[in-house]
């Protein structure tokens, strides 16, 4: 493995251990949390309990005493702080007032307790009641062609108000329903979903109690997805390799100390994760992964010339593979040198690489937006593809694709109806069940909403949850075309950037968080959620809310269909607040196969599965069969190297969840006290002339004569490869164009930003 230099900031200790336990009891104190938060973390991501708002990684049927990692309880103790942002606060500031002050800090108010209407004259958010917010904007939406108006959700929204909140849109007549999808795993949507026939990953938990080797691109576990350390230390131990390629070294695939274990948390001996780590260029993956295929085919030629037998899965490919010649010629065709100089890494550790596969029966490919976020994303994990293809670890117990979700629903959310593209969509049963005709013209998805927005076309934008306009490319021209919407709806629980520019019209609704009791006419609810295995888990909220005002996520989305639509004798949107069971009975009925027997399966322990045809070896491609596919390129940034050219890599810390900056420590890679940091090799910053705590600016090298500039980093010496820097997401999504995103879905490719360094 790659070691870090002496003189970069890094972390020597392991992901977990004590680490990562004086990390939650610093929020916990910041926060100003109750002990009985406690009970809630008792609780979470347990059968029958409160499902974590943080990742989407899978809950085990028999879960660990304490089933939450670092940066679940964060998200936690984040939503149940005991700080409360009252109108007294919005009294106190002007919108103008906030827009100076950072993330973090405005978070740090707390938790929304009002609902709120934006007021031009004082520049304030002023008190309104529910029923004047809910009349007024169904009154601003009625006024407006529908195809005119965007419904955004993040991927927190549980899975009945997704579906209802789909359901608002196409009654009211379109399907512009982006959400934070498209922003990282869109690629995966459309690139897997064209080789495999699914949109999703094909693992279940229990294959990685059985793989032999995992190969991991572009997924950093320690921050994003902590409790997936249990099932790979365990699979370390019972002698599972693990190869991982990434351009940052990150402590949780190097070694990890479980929490719950006494003995390694009183001597600090972890686990070694990776047994080889190789810092591939940003956007190297696919030259990476075509050498691991050229040896492959290597090997497997000389196997059979000695033996007369075959490496490679023949019997496998002939039965469910399209493509397989054209891959091998293009293997045959590309050369060593080339694989090496966009790969960065040398023949002898891809080959090292390489042999670890051939000598596992049972492989797991797992990758994340180090992946997705490329020009080429999809072509990555095309490739990714082939490699898992070449000796069938798709469609049998302990193999697979699977990739690594963010948000805890966002898969979810795809699942129920939350797209743009009606085809995706069961308009038939829609037109069965609700008596209308749904909308067939394809609506507008992340990027195309941002363009839609900058041109001046969309006139009304509602938000179920995020932070937008900080999370999206082209901040600037985003923020100024913003305003020149008549209508924004913002349902929150805390303030954030995308709250403080408005349209002409504008409100901040402030919603139930999913720790919460939701009590509504039959009861307390329980909400339900998809995690990255396509497994369904209920989840039961039980703290007190944050404020008497606030009402959930779904009635909010209810309240507003109400005062827009026309009435519909078989849309009954009371009936619906007042039993979420009948919504889950709409969603059964809506997508027969995947939720048969919704309510009752709900709790069941570990989730539900729904299904995934890969799995079973059943491709539902163009050709009926898994696709090989041929790179049109060994890079997947999308842009040629040049003089004074670096590529940037956008980062999340320890102390965030994407938008949400919980503080300043990013104790897992050395970086305390700041974001404003330019991460560089020592090498590289000699050769640019510059020098350790020098404060530059990062000047976009797009090429398209728009000047973007972030200013006020701080030159920081880090292990990366030679030819990229990196830096902190969101600070840096002002340098992404928004023309600069995968080919085939749109997702943003922040993961490989061609930027200038200005002195």
């Amino acid at each position: 493995m790659t070691k870090p230099e002496d003189d970069t900031v890094h972390y020597d200790g392991p992901a977990g251990g004590w680490g990562s336990l004086k990390g939650m009891a610093r929020i916990y104190g910041k926060e100003l949390d109750s002990p009985a938060v406690l009970e809630t973390l008792r609780r979470q991501n347990k059968p029958g309990g409160f499902m974590c708002v943080s990742c989407a990684w899978t809950k085990p049927a028999k879960p660990h005493p304490f089933e939450f990692c670092e940066n679940g309880a964060k998200a936690t103790l984040w939503e149940l702080t005991s700080r409360r942002c009252t109108p007294d606060f919005f009294e106190e500031h002007s919108v103008t007032d906030l827009k100076g002050w950072r993330d973090h800090d405005l978070e740090q108010q707390g938790r929304l307790t009002h609902p709120m209407r934006y007021d031009r004259a004082s520049d304030r958010y002023l008190p309104v009641s529910w029923a004047d917010a809910f009349r007024e904007i169904g009154a601003e939406l009625r006024a407006l062609d529908p195809k005119d108006t965007v419904f955004y959700t993040s991927g927190r929204a549980s899975l009945e108000t997704a579906y209802l909140y789909a359901l608002f849109a196409r009654l009211y007549g379109h399907n512009n329903l982006p959400d934070s999808s498209n922003m990282c795993h869109e690629t995966t949507s459309v690139g897997l979903k064209k080789v495999t026939g699914s949109p999703v990953g094909t693992c279940v938990l229990s294959d990685f109690d059985t793989c032999d080797a995992i190969f991991f691109f572009g997924q950093n576990t320690g921050s994003n997805s902590p409790r997936f350390l249990h099932p790979l230390q365990e699979a370390v131990k019972r002698g599972c390799k693990i190869v991982t390629f990434n351009p940052v070294r990150e402590p949780g695939l190097l070694k990890f100390v479980n929490p719950q274990s006494p003995a390694e948390m009183l001597t600090s001996r972890g686990t070694e994760i990776s047994d080889l780590y190789f810092q591939v260029r940003p956007g190297g993956d696919i030259a990476a992964i075509m050498g691991l295929c050229k040896h492959v085919k290597a090997r497997d030629a000389a196997l059979f010339a000695r033996e007369k037998r075959h490496l490679i899965d023949t019997a496998f490919i002939d039965q469910h593979c399209h493509g397989f010649d054209a891959f091998t010629a293009c293997l045959d065709a590309t050369g060593w040198e080339e694989i090496e100089r966009e790969s960065g890494l040398p023949r002898a550790d891809l080959e090292a690489a390489a042999d670890i596969y051939c000598d596992a029966d049972k492989v797991i490919g797992v990758y994340g937006m180090g992946v997705t976020q490329h020009v080429h994303g999809s072509q990555t994990i095309g490739a990714l593809v082939n490699l898992l293809l070449l000796r069938g670890n798709i469609g049998r117990e302990g193999t697979g694709i699977s990739p690594v979700r963010g948000h805890s629903n966002v898969q979810g959310q795809r699942t129920v109806g939350i797209s743009e593209k009606p085809e995706l969509v069961p308009n038939d049963r829609l037109k069965q069940l609700f008596g209308f005709d749904p909308p067939m013209e394809k609506g507008m998805n992340t990027v195309e909403a941002c363009e839609a927005i900058i041109a001046g076309k969309v006139k009304a934008f509602l938000s179920l949850g995020g932070n937008f306009l900080r999370a999206i490319p082209e901040q600037e021209k985003m923020e100024e075309a913003w305003t020149n919407m008549r209508l924004t709806v913002q349902i929150a629980t805390k303030l954030n950037r995308s709250h403080l520019i408005n349209g002409e019209v504008a409100y901040l609704l402030p919603c139930l968080g999913r720790s919460e009791e939701d009590m509504q006419a039959s009861g307390p609810q329980t909400v339900t959620m998809e995690d990255s295995l396509s497994c369904i888990h209920g989840s039961v909220g039980k703290r007190k809310p944050a404020s008497e005002h606030l009402m959930s996520e779904l009635a909010i989305v209810a309240g507003i269909a109400r005062e827009t639509l026309p009435p519909n004798p078989k849309v009954r949107w009371d009936e619906w607040v007042g039993d979420y069971a009948r919504v889950r009975d709409l969603i059964e009925a809506s997508y027969p196969g995947k939720f048969d027997d919704f309510n009752a399966r709900m709790f069941t322990p570990g989730g539900f599965y729904k299904g995934n045809k890969a799995r079973e070896r059943i491709w539902q491609t163009e050709s009926g069969k898994a696709e090989f596919t041929v790179p049109t390129t060994l890079s997947g940034c999308g842009f040629e190297d040049a003089p004074g050219r670096y590529r940037l890599i956008t980062l999340r810390s320890n102390d965030q969840f994407n938008t949400t900056i919980y503080g300043y420590s990013d104790r897992l890679r050395g970086v305390e006290g700041t974001r404003d940091v330019l991460l560089m090799n020592p090498e590289e910053i000699a050769r640019a002339g510059l020098s350790a705590g020098q404060v530059v600016a990062l000047v976009s090298d797009a090429g398209d004569g728009v000047h973007r500039q972030v200013d006020g980093l701080t030159v920081t010496p880090f292990s990366l490869p030679d030819g990229c820097v990196a830096a902190y997401y969101p600070e840096m999504n002002p340098l992404v164009p928004l023309s600069h995103h995968d080919k085939l879905s749109k997702t943003p490719a922040a993961k490989s930003v061609p930027v200038r360094i200005a002195s």
